[in-house]
């Protein structure tokens, strides 16, 4: 037997449309309504003002960690523009502007951040599923929900969003492998920001882009710029066409950059250099795709003040939908299963029999304390006058 090289059919590329100083590749532009570019960039401005809006909560101590995701609204907004409606979204933690896209309420991502069971409740209508923090494990739940596309043979498509550090997870190569396998309408996207916490990628992997990871699973791996939402649009218009007429998966990695912490947990300042930051700050998707609007004529001053007005009366509107949510603790048990457990019941009675005993305990030590309070304001000796 020779030794020869082995012919592999899967393909690996790059594809970039914008470049960071406004030069533009006219053959690779996608076709997008001037509406629908005014409604992109409003939407990523929206995520960036909710982002900011969410780091003074956390900060406030009227909000729990946040995660923000400066830097990386292209990244997932293009991938939920080239969606249908009926298609499923999947995402990990950081696609604020997809999210907002698919019809989110602002004051729901707040609500999750928040620690409320209610930021994870989804808009009546959507496919998608709730934020996801744990690591790759919604790779796995994606890969399901595109091998039941399948079944069902409705011509839908999924998309699984995770990051670079959830390639070294094993939920998200078992999700490429089965998703390689049986041939499902699968778009994974990972969002290469060169840094999961701490560790920056080429502690990740040897290989030289994340894409070509697909190769091994049989199916195509493509590498956008994902600080263009232009090239992303394209991307994604190719990889969910080809899943939704039988073609497979495939794999996209959107090479962006965490311009912000981690999380507010977090101090990217002990394990990243300023200059790093400074370095990429330029290819910001933001500006990026403003200068190329004004290009075209579709945004000038007057429209960004209009569009910045509804974005605050929005934010603030959020805000008080937010901070007027009560939460009833009752309600824990409700959500475990579809009808709940007797143990579930028993459990639940027992933590409302304890809540009405400390609510009876409470209002008896206010009821003393006042008394105590008029009985000294009786012994006081009155002023001389």
């Amino acid at each position: 037997m020779p030794r020869e090289t082995l012919s592999i059919p899967c393909r690996v590329e790059s594809l970039a449309v914008l470049a960071a100083d406004g030069q533009l590749d006219k053959n690779l532009e996608p076709q997008v309504p001037d509406a629908d570019l005014r409604k992109l960039y409003k939407t990523m401005r929206a995520s960036r003002r909710l982002d900011e809006r969410c780091l003074m909560l956390q900060r406030q101590g009227r909000m729990g960690t946040y995660g923000p995701s400066k830097g990386q609204e292209a990244a997932s907004l293009g991938v939920a523009y080239g969606l249908n409606k009926g298609d499923w979204f999947v995402p990990a933690f950081r696609e604020t502007a997809a999210l907002l896209w698919r019809g989110w309420p602002m004051h729901t991502w707040m609500l999750f951040w928040g620690g409320y069971e209610a930021g994870n409740e989804v808009p009546p209508g959507v496919n998608d599923l709730p934020t996801c923090v744990p690591i790759a494990s919604q790779c796995q739940y994606g890969m399901g929900i595109a091998w039941g596309c399948k079944l069902r043979g409705r011509g839908q498509v999924a998309a699984v969003f995770c990051g670079d550090g959830a390639t070294s997870e094993g939920d998200f190569h078992e999700a490429l492998n089965f998703a390689g396998v049986y041939n499902l309408p699968l778009v994974m996207v990972v969002q290469n920001n060169h840094w999961a916490i701490s560790i920056p990628r080429h502690c990740q992997t040897a290989a030289q882009t994340i894409a070509q990871k697909a190769v091994a699973y049989g199916f195509d791996g493509l590498q956008v710029d994902g600080n263009d939402i232009l090239a992303v649009i394209a991307g994604t218009r190719e990889a969910v066409e080809k899943a939704r007429t039988g073609g497979g998966p495939t794999l996209i990695e959107a090479v962006t950059y965490r311009l912000s912490m981690h999380t507010t947990a977090d101090d990217p300042k002990k394990y990243r250099k300023d200059e790093e930051v400074k370095e990429w700050e330029p290819r910001d998707p933001l500006p990026r795709f403003r200068g190329y609007l004004k290009q075209k004529g579709l945004l000038d001053e007057k429209v960004e003040q209009v569009i910045d007005e509804e974005i605050s009366a929005e934010l603030d509107q959020a805000v008080r939908n937010y901070e007027a949510h009560r939460f009833d603790p009752l309600a824990f048990f409700e959500h475990m299963y579809a009808e709940m457990t007797p143990d579930l019941r028993a459990q639940q009675a027992e933590l409302k029999a304890y809540l009405n005993r400390k609510k009876i305990e409470t209002t008896e030590a206010q009821r003393h304390r006042e008394e105590g309070e008029n009985n000294e304001s009786h012994r006081r000796p009155t002023a001389a006058r």
